[in-house]
């Protein structure tokens, strides 16, 4: 088994629940970190939902802020991550992994 360590997600995602990333088949991947910043001055919210389960919920981001969550979440082939912010363009989020094929 080759393990390859990957940029899962990098965006600007929509202000509805929307997904970026599908393990791909005869795959497991482990999500190892995600990284939210708010590039504006504004207050926001982000959700992100992995494998259906809430990892954050309409968690506030202030103005400027960046949000660093560290983990080691295993995902199984066709399960799903999917992100939000609540005003269109202002967070940045970044999720990195290992794809175990």
């Amino acid at each position: 088994m080759a393990a390859t360590a990957k940029r899962l997600y990098l965006g600007n995602p929509s202000t509805t629940l929307t997904t970026v990333y599908t393990v791909p088949v005869n795959t497991t991947t482990i999500v190892k970190s995600i990284v939210i910043c708010n590039t504006s001055a504004t207050d926001t919210t982000a959700s992100i939902v992995i494998s259906t389960a809430g990892i954050v919920y309409n968690m506030p981001i202030k103005g400027k802020d960046t949000v660093i969550i560290d983990m080691s979440l295993v995902m199984y082939a066709n399960d799903t991550i999917q992100v939000q912010q609540g005003i269109a363009n202002n967070l940045n989020i970044t999720i990195s992994g290992v794809e175990v094929a």
